[in-house]
């Protein structure tokens, strides 16, 4: 019973892992998720589609080590990322709207010009912004025939992706979520731990059709042996930022970890302050264990290894997105270039639902080495832009001073973009020592649960980075760099932030 199996369900693939009790990964299997853009700046996933993954990659896990060999089941999941379905069949309503899906912008600046983002920002730490599961169950609501008049019926179940897998893993017996996934909905309070009454009456939804929302860490029942032919114990759940987090053992106040995956999501760990921010940052729950919560601040990227993944299928610049790494290292150094991936808007300190991408700076000697570098730039530019505003909250306080990054994800493998990173920022980048640590953090809260790991002071003890990069460019060349990216973000800019 030494291993824990984690459920990773992100935005472009659904994963299985077995870590042992040392925390090793063995046994994985992955499943990519097909995008659904029914209109520009709409995203959707089938939620049949992920379920039917979840079953395909843990059965397979589940076949190479052995059920006897599992001990518990933790489950990581896309946020904001919103499911609506039916509470008697568990068939989805709708396809998912993804967390990138920016539809609700015009609901957003309505709430806006109603004033409601004192109270948004008081009451959830989040600012208005499409990116939150709120406004789209709004949309939901509104849009998808027959809903509003079931949901007030109580026929219907909203959750985010870790709910619905929930559901279907108990066979409906369990319509719950957890405090680091119910903060990011733009409907839950914080400070008192529970849903707020204000806003689900502003935006029509009815209590009866969220889930309940649990600790981090505990019991959230059991998985039926009709999912994965065996019955698992599930005792773990986060939301992905948090989950990478507790993977990354930044366990105490003043650690700042980076994912860059799909998009790139900065957490800092704040401790039991709830801090607020006056940079446009998100102050958000890091986890919550025995009914204590501990807090965050975060930014977030929109599009991180996304802007890699359109250089290769929109622009056909890389056949794959390894070959970024060696095409960077042929681009002049100088040569100007600056692409800004604001195809969905621009996420923190920015928050411009209508700001555009573009690629600035251009001469008739540019060539797609440039442009492919200036991409991965991109990644570093906005991670500084972050961490300033970052920094600049918890100025006086000593959280985040630490002068080290941890990172991972699968952006993390390319050595150029890592250490342009560090030279971005004038400051160390640690690369965590596996590549999935989403899954890890999800395994480290069931495992603590079950018993297969120790405290989180133990896994603080043990962590130690594949490598470290440390800042190479000068810092007159780094700030001409930056000033540069400042000046192509303003290009872009709608006039509606």
């Amino acid at each position: 019973m030494g291993h824990v199996l984690a459920i990773d369900q992100g935005t472009t693939s659904t994963r299985a892992i077995a870590f042992d009790e040392a925390g090793r990964p063995g046994a994985s299997a992955v499943r990519p998720l097909n995008q659904i853009f029914p209109e520009p700046g709409w995203v959707e996933h089938d939620p049949n589609e992920i379920w039917q993954a979840v079953r395909e990659v843990c059965r397979s896990v589940i076949g190479e080590v052995g059920a006897s060999n599992i001990a518990a089941l933790g489950i990581t999941n896309q946020r904001e990322t919103t499911v609506v379905w039916d509470r008697a069949t568990g068939e989805p309503l709708h396809n998912a709207i993804v967390w990138q899906d920016r539809r609700t912008a015009p609901l957003c600046e309505e709430l806006e010009r109603e004033g409601w983002g004192a109270h948004v920002t008081d009451v959830t730490g989040l600012l208005i912004d499409p990116y939150f599961s709120a406004t789209k169950l709004a949309w939901l609501l509104a849009n998808v025939p027959g809903l509003r008049e079931r949901a007030a019926r109580n026929e219907v179940c909203f959750g985010t992706i870790d709910s619905f897998l929930l559901f279907k893993l108990t066979g409906g017996a369990l319509h719950v979520t957890d405090a680091t996934n119910a903060a990011r909905t733009m409907l839950f309070d914080i400070s008192k731990g529970q849903w707020d009454p204000k806003l689900l009456d502003r935006l029509g939804i009815p209590a009866g059709i969220l889930p309940e929302v649990r600790d981090n860490r505990g019991d959230f029942g059991e998985a039926l042996p009709d999912a994965f032919g065996t019955a698992l114990p599930i005792r773990g759940v986060a939301g992905d930022q948090q989950a990478a987090a507790k993977g990354q053992a930044c366990v105490r106040p003043s650690m700042i970890k980076a994912t860059y995956g799909t998009g790139c999501f900065v957490v800092a760990n704040t401790g039991d302050s709830e801090m607020s921010s006056a940079n446009r940052m998100l102050s958000t729950v890091l986890w919550q264990l025995d009914s204590a919560r501990t807090f965050a601040l975060e930014g977030s990227i929109f599009m991180a290894g996304a802007t890699i993944q359109w250089l290769r299928d929109s622009l056909g610049l890389i056949a794959e997105a390894a070959d970024s790494e060696e095409l960077a290292r042929q681009a002049n150094p100088d040569s100007g270039v600056y692409l800004v991936p604001a195809f969905q808007g621009l996420g923190a300190p920015v928050w411009d639902a209508g700001a555009r991408g573009a690629i600035v700076g251009l001469s008739r000697a540019s060539n797609k080495a440039d442009i492919v570098a200036a991409g991965l730039e991109s990644v570093a530019f906005q991670t500084r832009d972050l961490l300033g505003a970052m920094r600049e909250d918890m100025a006086g306080t000593g959280i985040g001073e630490t002068g080290v990054l941890r990172v991972d994800g699968g952006m993390t493998t390319n050595g150029w973009a890592m250490q342009r990173l560090a030279d971005i920022l004038g400051e160390a980048v640690e690369v965590a020592p596996i590549a999935e640590t989403t899954a890890l953090g999800a395994a480290y809260f069931a495992g603590q649960a079950a018993g297969v790991y120790g405290d989180d002071a133990e896994l603080a003890r043990t962590w130690e980075p594949s490598k470290r990069y440390e800042p190479q460019m000068d810092e007159s060349e780094r700030e001409a760099r930056y000033a540069g990216w400042r000046e192509a973000v303003d290009r872009v800019r709608s006039g509606k932030a």
